[in-house]
């Protein structure tokens, strides 16, 4: 949470690079403005320090708005389109996906902001700072701010302007830089920020040194990808070993370590509860619960995922529960790319049991679904009770038939109903736009509201599970299998059921209802402690360690395995395997943890994957492994004194766009 001093500096600099409203609104990052302020004051240790400050706050916009889930997890494998369509250009890459498109320009907007304030800390501090253990600190924070906010525009965009100095007048002229510029100053300004960073921060939230070595090695494994395989063949070598020092560097560091259970990151009891503490947790954007300083923006991803549980018989929309804004529907790939027999990651990422909060609506037995009949014209549920079910089978299930699911329970949705035959692009079962399996691992019952949607909880930007498959996808790369194993094993490792581990078991960040005096005096609410384990799976109960169902023994698990989908995405080399198993372990690791779209882009299987997984996604080879460039830039810029003309705007434009 944010220990971190809450001022913001209000400092708009007048560059062109920065066009759209949202990149330096008060009310986006305000805590307490305690006066404005003017670039003088970054002349100053005090101004300085404030203007890192308010960077620090910048990381929350990756977890603001609608941007935060439409730039990086529509139009792939994992989600697709659920019942609200608001943003689904994004996911089907249709004509309203342009370079006229609000989002397209709000990521670019807000990353080039950071930048500036970077770039004023950068110039700033070793001039005005003075000695003493925060100017390294101050300095290698400017570094990583800048590094950091680059990265993600050469992974959205490609190739941009690179601005390296503040601007302090209005400036109208800028070019564009290649890609293999843009990676060698991000680059650069991460080691950096590794050398002046402390291992360990002087107040909680800060950044170390240990998250610039993991963004280090995140991106060296970035340059090394398809991507920019026409000019990445001189330094692709060098990157994957560059890549696999610094993953190991932040290993070995002693400062971090996984959970002991995956459901200990998602078990959110309260803002500053010991799930926003734990060691796994290697950068994170930092929220508050103090709502007289949020302004306009909270943590809203919690608002994107959730299907419709509210205007069922018996259920009415709760805290714990969620506001369901349905926008990202779990594809058949975000369910199936899990062995939901021994990997316990997929039911403790996805809800399935909702208890009725509303039982003085909830619905009664027919002469057609009641059991027997003493029990017709009767109340299907108490308060408390199970009132929503879904079942996450496989095709070949015959248990289930529309009919006969009445009689189980009162609202149950099923995958495959008896008869049906596997189809990865839904149409199967009784799941719809708006009832499908929804990931929690952002569920809030912090928030002082129902209706409210600014969420409380920090939002996880880097963590060491990442860390280990990084380190494994760059040693798969090196083809040194035997010690990619090693790394890939210490996350399936902690994925399996532990001997004696309950696998009905069920938390979400829901549950942080209990410490909420604005939702825990509710007699009755949809949070369950339970999910559909057993009757999903239709196997006996155990209590057993599935550790032998997920350990790999040898690379062969891989290349051989039939559960990995490499027919349906056309992978035939044992190099090409490789790759779609960890993006496959990606998944079922980082589900929905907004970097899936630049996973595929970089890897160049966005159209493969897309096309077979997602029922709607139609991304084009020729355009959609880059964003396009915002023409709120284009149409601003200019050449020797004038606007660029219509062919100098298509020329610095990404191709197809």
């Amino acid at each position: 949470m944010n220990h971190i001093k809450s001022i913001f500096n209000k400092v708009c600099m007048g560059t062109l690079l920065l066009t759209a409203p949202s990149a330096c609104k008060e009310s986006f990052l305000d805590e307490d403005l305690i006066t404005a302020r003017s670039t003088q004051d970054f002349e100053t240790p005090n101004g300085l320090d404030g203007l890192v400050t308010g960077m620090y706050q910048s990381l929350r916009f990756h977890f603001n708005y609608e941007w935060a889930y439409a730039t990086t997890n529509y139009g792939t494998d994992e989600f697709a389109v659920g019942g609200d369509r608001t943003m689904q250009m994004w996911n089907s890459y249709d004509a309203n996906l342009n370079s006229l498109t609000g989002d397209v320009g709000s990521v670019w907007d807000n990353m080039y902001g950071v930048i500036n304030s970077a770039n004023i800390v950068i110039q700033n501090v070793p001039v005005y700072y003075g000695d003493g253990t925060n100017k390294n600190i101050r300095l290698g924070e400017g570094y990583f701010m800048r590094g950091f906010n680059y990265f993600k525009l050469v992974k959205q965009y490609g190739g941009v302007p690179l601005k390296l100095e503040p601007s302090t007048r209005v400036e109208s002229e800028f070019s564009r830089n290649t890609a293999q510029e843009v990676y060698t100053h991000l680059i650069s300004d991460l080691e950096k920020a590794y050398e002046l960073l402390p291992a360990a921060p002087a107040e909680t939230g800060r950044i170390t040194k240990w998250a610039a070595a993991h963004f280090l090695a995140k991106a060296y494994l970035y340059r090394a990808s398809e991507l920019y395989s026409d000019w990445n063949s001189s330094s692709r070598q060098s990157d994957l070993e560059n890549a696999v020092k610094y993953a190991n560097l932040v290993i070995d560091s002693g400062s971090h370590s996984l959970a002991p259970n995956f459901s200990d990151l998602w078990n959110y009891t309260a803002t500053d509860g010991a799930s926003e503490r734990l060691p796994e947790i290697i950068l994170s954007a930092q929220f508050s619960g103090n709502t007289a300083t949020q302004g306009r923006y909270g943590n809203q991803v919690h608002l994107y995922y959730p299907s419709v549980y509210q205007n069922l018989a018996g259920m009415q929309r709760d805290i714990p529960g969620g506001r369901e804004f349905q926008r990202l529907r779990s594809t058949d790939y975000a369910l199936d790319v899990y062995d939901r027999v021994n990997d316990s990651r997929f039911w403790k990422s996805f809800k399935t049991v909702y208890l009725s909060n509303r039982p003085a609506a909830a619905p009664v037995w027919t002469a057609a679904n009641a059991p027997s009949a003493d029990l017709v014209g009767k109340p299907r549920f108490a308060g408390g009770e199970q009132s929503i079910l879904y079942i996450v089978n496989k095709a070949g299930d015959t248990r289930y038939t529309s009919e006969n699911i009445q009689r189980r329970a009162p609202h149950m949705f099923v995958r495959y109903f008896s008869g049906q035959a596997e189809n990865m692009l839904g149409g199967h079962g009784n799941y719809e736009a708006s009832r499908f399996v929804a990931l929690s691992k952002f569920a809030d019952g912090s928030r002082i509201s129902v209706a409210t949607q600014f969420g409380q909880r920090d939002g996880i930007l880097a963590r060491l599970a990442e860390t280990y498959l990084i380190a494994a996808e760059a040693y798969g790369r090196l083809q040194q299998y035997p010690q990619a194993l090693a790394y890939i094993n210490k996350v399936r490792d902690r994925a399996a059921y532990k001997s004696g581990e309950d696998r009905t078991a069920y938390v979400d960040g829901g549950v942080a209802y209990k410490n909420n005096v604005a939702a825990n005096t509710a007699a009755f609410v949809s949070y369950s402690d339970k999910n559909t384990y057993y009757e999903s799976n239709n196997v006996a109960t155990t209590t057993a360690s599935s550790l032998d169902g997920l350990h790999l023994t040898s690379i062969n698990d891989i290349f051989n395995s039939t559960t990995e989908f490499y027919t349906k995405v056309g992978a035939s080399t044992n190099e090409s395997k490789f790759i779609h198993f960890i993006l496959n372990e990606r998944s079922r690791e980082l589900m929905g943890e907004l970097m899936r779209w630049e996973d595929l882009a970089r890897t160049k299987t966005l159209v493969s994957r897309a096309l077979v997984f997602n029922d709607e996604a139609k991304p084009s080879e020729a355009k959609h492994y880059l964003r396009p460039i915002p023409q709120t830039f284009l149409d601003a810029i200019q050449k020797s004194g004038r606007p660029l003309t219509t062919d100098e705007k298509t020329a610095m434009q990404n191709p197809g766009w």
